[in-house]
């Protein structure tokens, strides 16, 4: 059985889905927080379970029977995350899960200046630690472009500090690779990079929006601290406007820049690119 975390979550929900078409549904399991969130699941014969990170008795009864199991990554910046991943990967081991799964992120390696970085870092060598086969999913950036950008299509402007290349990615994608994983024949040991082939600047994503709108769009480079400044004076938390400029800092240091081809290998097609997102959500 393959049991998957967060399942009612928009990265894991959609792994299940595309679970769904490759394999039976009474060999998916899933843990969540709140069954009644999961009845469309249940609904087409997959196994419900409640449980969550910080319990771990229920995550242990949650897990039973699961050869793999999918752990989400926590995203509250109020919890010690570490611990809870901790929590996650050894109750998947208490439960006999002959392979755990992780959803880490793309250059979780020393030195990025990016926070989550830690958090990663530290549980892949928890999962290394604990003697059952692992593999760690390192995503490339698949937030919305609408958040990457802001409100491009109403001022003509790209207004963001200083960045670097980043191979943004569609949720997607990711969510179907993933799926490929888990019902393959193909293990993957360790960190494996799941990306979009190519990484772009916001130079280059602006010059793009401007070749599919015929309009002009302007990147403007703001000054850190004015970007969070901004960012505050629009109701943006302090904490939060910080914690993304640490990304941009990452970007333009160049940690984000890497970008390679097992995404679209395990799709057996290209990606979809930032073009292609672009035009989308101009048509949408």
């Amino acid at each position: 059985m393959i049991v998957v975390t967060g399942a009612t979550g928009a990265l894991n929900g959609a792994t299940v889905e595309h679970l769904l078409k490759r394999v039976p549904a009474d060999r998916i399991g899933v843990s969540v927080r709140d069954v009644a969130k999961a009845h469309h699941l249940a609904d087409r014969g997959v196994r419900v379970r409640q449980g969550s990170y910080d319990d771990p008795a229920a995550l242990r009864e949650s897990f039973a029977g699961a050869e793999q199991v999918l752990l989400v990554s926590g995203n509250d910046p109020a919890a010690d995350l570490v611990c809870l991943h901790r929590n996650a990967v050894e109750a998947a081991v208490a439960a006999g899960a002959q392979r755990i799964l992780y959803t880490s992120q793309l250059a979780a390696v020393p030195g990025n200046p990016y926070p989550p970085s830690e958090t990663h870092i530290a549980t892949e060598a928890i999962l290394a630690e604990s003697g059952v086969a692992w593999t760690a999913l390192r995503n490339g950036a698949y937030g919305t472009l609408d958040e990457v950008l802001g409100p491009w299509q109403r001022t003509g402007r790209v207004a963001r500090p200083e960045d670097g290349p980043v191979p943004y990615t569609d949720r997607a994608d990711v969510a179907e690779a993933i799926a490929v994983i888990l019902a393959g024949d193909r293990s993957f040991d360790g960190p494996v990079d799941l990306t979009a082939p190519t990484a772009v600047t916001l130079d280059d994503l602006a010059k793009i929006a401007a070749d599919l709108t015929g309009r002009t769009v302007k990147r403007v480079v703001l000054d850190d601290e004015q970007w969070v400044a901004d960012q505050i004076a629009i109701g943006v938390p302090e904490q939060m406007a910080r914690l993304m400029l640490t990304w941009y800092q990452a970007a333009r240091a160049g940690h984000f820049a890497e970008a390679g081809p097992l995404l679209a290998e395990l799709l057996g097609r290209e990606p979809l690119s930032v073009t292609d997102r672009l035009a989308a959500g101009i048509t949408a």
